[in-house]
């Protein structure tokens, strides 16, 4: 029987402002009850393609098709009146809302003058039940856990009748338990009809779930290809015209004294809700030290208080015996522990300077010259050592940052909090939204500063990177270490699942000597 096409891309151009070629004449089909994965390395053309499908760019030139008709976006409302979904890396959910107030948002059913708000939950229950996406619909959306928002980020856009979904990186944030339920609905959605892009960088997940993958690979497609025909080396040479080796060779670490230990912290967020609770740990000289946590566990608060970026309600952080606990984030910098921020454009960055002021901006003190002034040369020598060092792709140092891939960006910025004499490096998410390629070497520079006796922490929702990497793993569950994993190579993925998810935990006793 032959598959009916759903979705056509032919010949699709995006040139933006100053002649900077995104895509270039792609052309790939998606059919009908399909899940399509679509891949790719950092600046293969992914984000952009996506959209100017969804209407949130304009295409220069080519064609789009939906169920045989061409169409043309001029918005992602537009989009979305013509059936298409998108649920976006970060969701885009109010967390004062209720479920169904956000499930509705902007389609609310009126009693009236008012909105009908037994209705809005009467819907939330009813599409919730046909498609099998468990949610609570009387739930305020910053109390459900990180697995209900993505089902309730589907269910907005099949509530708005969507046919085409296109899920960005819809894993980043899930346990392994949670990560096999969602594709289980995503399977039961394909049976149902529904069409799935579905765009990740974890070729494990792409063989799991897809029937067929498209290969983008510097703006152009390279190849679609039947899933079941290929393995994940194969998808790999076609992104980046090599094999890349997921296992590292580390040495058996010599660990140091006590360099960060931090005592008993607790914070409450603005909301009122507890997201610490008397969390204990330290760090030692060249040790990796993983946390792993599903998101909104209290991982994110702990990494914040200990770079400043927030004030803890009670406990101490001490760094090499010195008490930093409420510092501000230019002292603790100065004490040596530098900060991968999770987001490199939000916190990472300053998107609109050159990558030169983004290298130096953390360390002018060092570039200070003759009467108080900034030494060019001596910048630039710096800014030309950490391009080549760290293979950033950029054809100038005056070029605003924002024009560089997000794997560039991503090594700029490791580039730049590896290279200022840090003791200790807290590393928030380092590699999430790479490439295979640009996360390898990223992986390497981590392991490299371990051989040079630095300290990190490294927080990551990638098991398999926590688990490469880590000396150590400290499990965050509602705000308490759950869980320390010593073996971390004879701990499975499913395991570590178990402490995230609260279903299993360690004794008080092993818990009090961390």
């Amino acid at each position: 029987m032959q598959e009916k096409e759903m979705l056509r891309i032919e010949r699709l151009t995006k040139i933006y402002p100053g002649g900077v070629l995104a895509n270039y004449e792609v052309s790939f089909s998606v059919n009908q009850g399909e899940i399509h994965a679509l891949v790719g390395g950092n600046g293969a053309g992914k984000s952009t393609l996506m959209k100017c499908l969804f209407g949130i760019e304009e295409i220069t030139s080519g064609q789009i098709f939906l169920e045989g008709k061409e169409v043309c976006f001029s918005s992602s409302q537009d989009a979305i009146d013509h059936g298409i979904g998108m649920v976006q890396q970060n969701m885009m959910l109010v967390p004062s809302f209720t479920v169904a107030e956000n499930l509705v948002l902007g389609m609310e059913p009126h009693k009236g003058i008012f909105i009908d708000k037994k209705k809005c939950i009467e819907d939330t229950e009813k599409i919730s039940q046909r498609y099998n996406l468990k949610v609570d619909a009387k739930k305020r959306v910053r109390d459900i856990s990180v697995g209900m928002k993505q089902k309730l980020e589907i269910l907005k856009a099949m509530y708005r009748n969507a046919k085409v979904i296109i899920l960005d990186e819809p894993t980043a944030v899930l346990a392994p338990q949670e990560t096999e339920v969602l594709f289980q609905q995503l399977r039961k959605l394909r049976e149902n009809g529904f069409t799935i892009i579905f765009i990740s960088h974890k070729l494990g997940e792409v063989k799991a779930l897809c029937d067929r993958l498209t290969v983008l690979k510097g703006g152009r497609a390279v190849g679609t290809y039947n899933v079941a025909d290929v393995t994940e080396k194969d998808i790999s040479r076609a992104m980046i015209g090599q094999d890349i080796a997921v296992s590292y060779e580390k040495n058996v670490g010599n660990l140091g004294e006590v360099l960060l230990r931090v005592d008993n912290l607790r914070y409450k967020d603005y909301f009122g809700a507890q997201k610490l609770k008397n969390v204990s740990f330290s760090l030692k000289t060249g040790e990796i030290l993983g946390i792993a946590g599903i998101e909104g566990n209290g991982q994110l608060e702990i990494l914040n208080i200990l770079t400043g970026n927030l004030k803890a309600d009670r406990g101490r952080v001490f760094f090499r015996g010195k008490d930093i606990t409420g510092r501000k984030i230019r002292y603790i910098r100065d004490c040596g522990i530098a900060h991968v921020p999770e987001d490199r454009a939000y916190n990472g960055s300053a998107m609109d300077m050159s990558l030169r002021d983004n290298f130096i901006a953390p360390a002018l003190k060092k570039f200070v010259g003759f009467m108080g002034l900034l030494n060019r040369k001596k910048i630039d020598s710096y800014c030309n050592k950490c391009v080549a060092e760290y293979q950033i792709v950029s054809h100038s140092l005056n070029a605003p940052i924002k024009s560089l891939s997000g794997g560039n960006v991503q090594k700029c910025i490791v580039a730049r909090e590896f290279t200022n004499d840090a003791e200790c490096i807290v590393l928030n998410q380092p590699t999430r939204g790479v490439d295979i390629g640009a996360m390898k070497f990223i992986h390497n520079k981590i392991l490299e500063m371990r051989s040079l006796r630095k300290s990190m922490l490294l927080l990551s929702s990638d098991l398999s990177e926590l688990q490469s990497l880590s000396d150590r793993i400290i499990v965050i569950y509602e705000g308490t270490i759950v869980g320390v994993i010593e073996n971390v190579a004879e701990t499975s993925e499913e395991e570590l699942g178990l402490y995230m998810l609260g279903l299993r935990k360690d004794s008080d006793d092993k818990l009090m000597n961390i």
